[in-house]
């Protein structure tokens, strides 16, 4: 084998011993410079070994002979040099099985020995302290050798004679005599509680049955003490709006009357104003044309004449004639309607009242028809009469007749002439003139 480098794993141990070393040098999951020739090479395992360990037929403290089965977990200690030293020393060149063998007897005779010590009661019922009894006494030992028990555990307890059998059957018994007595007792303060529960239960209930009915009554009490009230209330507000509704409707009427006094009003204005308009247009239609149009022709005559006079030296023969002749028939035309105008006069003079009776009686259908033109186009009339007034047409006819008879006054204070009276004269005149002809 050549020389060079040497390795190991972490879980062994490698021992190099010989020249250029005084002791042995220990390497753990590492390497080192080997000289073969001169220095050799060992290694240890360092794996946890499980070992089993079986105690038959013990004597424990009482005498009773019992088995105990144990599980300890051990290794060979690499971490502190003496027990890594002793390990090599005790166990270099054996395999795991052989130091498991010797692991075991040492942990047996000391389980042995423990067992000796503590009773059977102590043993099934304690276990940790069984375990820890074995470790305290066999770890000196073990470390000693350069092993750590890394474990132990108390595995099982069994005997032969049924000693265990019989703690358990009397543990048993006393558990379930402990069981019916417990059962029992609960049971008891059960139905104690539950007799409680009940009682407090029903105290409960009542006392809340009796506070329902309590707050049920000052309920009914205070609800029929606020439905009278807003029964009051109510009353007087519907005594209030039936009091104010009747005062509104009231007014409503006096209003409605007043809008159709005023409108009555403005259609007796409007009447007025119409039968002043129609009798104004009356009198320029009538009274007026016959003068208007003697003055026209005056006029006309005589601006005729100038423009006549106002010709030429050339055609002022001819115009002169011309003129003559116009002259002429102007003259002529008025003189005939000087003759006209005097037979009219003689005729107003001669009949008098009689002619401006009839020419009153002639007009009279035409202002009646203007006077009623306004209330015909009317798409809506509202009248309003008494009692004893006439109602519909009837009333519409009166008032159109009451309107006419407002004329022989507005007449009056227009031209001063009283058309009642002159009508009166009139009619009397002409049967006065009937009676002497006859």
């Amino acid at each position: 084998m050549g020389c060079g480098f040497k390795g190991v794993s972490p879980n062994q141990i490698m021992v190099v011993s010989g020249a250029c070393h005084s002791e042995p040098k220990y390497i753990t999951g590492g390497r080192t410079w080997v000289w073969p020739w001169c220095q050799k090479v060992q290694k240890l395992p360092l794996n946890i070994m499980t070992a089993i360990i079986e105690s038959r037929e013990v004597l424990s403290q009482e005498g009773v002979k019992i088995s105990v089965s144990g599980v300890a977990q051990v290794k060979v200690e690499a971490k502190f040099a003496e027990m890594r030293a002793a390990a090599c020393q005790h166990f270099m060149g054996k395999n795991p099985s052989e130091i498991e063998s010797i692991v075991m007897q040492t942990l047996e005779g000391h389980q042995r020995a423990i067992m000796g010590t503590m009773t059977v009661e102590e043993i099934y019922m304690d276990r940790k302290k069984f375990a820890e009894a074995v470790y305290r006494v066999a770890s000196p030992d073990l470390q000693a050798m350069g092993i750590t028990i890394v474990s132990y555990t108390l595995k099982d307890v069994r005997d032969a004679n049924g000693y265990l059998e019989s703690l358990g059957q009397k543990r048993t018994a006393e558990v379930r005599t402990d069981a019916r007595i417990g059962t029992a007792e609960a049971e008891r303060d059960a139905s104690i509680r539950q007799a409680k529960a009940e009682e407090e239960r029903l105290a409960a209930k009542y006392q809340c049955d009796t506070a329902i009915a309590s707050a049920e009554r000052d309920y009914n009490v205070a609800q029929e003490e606020y439905n009278s009230r807003v029964n009051t209330v109510e009353a007087d507000a519907t005594l209030a709006y039936n009091l104010e509704n009747a005062k509104t409707q009231q007014r409503i009427k006096e209003e409605e009357m007043n809008v159709m006094v005023v409108e009555k009003q403005m259609q007796i204005e409007l009447a007025k104003q119409e039968s002043l308009r129609k009798e104004m247009a009356l009198q320029s239609e009538i009274y007026l044309p016959s003068a208007a149009e003697c003055e026209k022709k005056t006029i006309l005559g005589e601006a005729m004449k100038a423009k006549l006079q106002s010709g030429c030296d050339a055609q002022a023969h001819a115009i002169k004639l011309k003129g003559d002749a116009e002259a002429q028939a102007i003259q002529a035309e008025g003189e005939a309607m000087a003759q006209a105008m005097e037979a009219r006069a003689k005729a107003w003079d001669r009949y008098g009242n009689a002619a401006v009776a009839d020419m009153t009686f002639s007009v009279l259908p035409k202002v009646t028809a203007e006077v009623a033109a306004p209330i015909a186009q009317m798409n809506k009339l509202t009248m309003i009469s008494a009692d004893d007034d006439d109602i519909g047409a009837a009333r519409l006819t009166s008032e159109i007749v009451e309107i006419i008879t407002q004329l022989p006054a507005v007449v009056n204070k227009v031209t001063g002439l009283d058309i009642t009276k002159l009508i009166h004269d009139g009619m009397n005149n002409t049967s006065t003139r009937n009676v002497a002809t006859r």
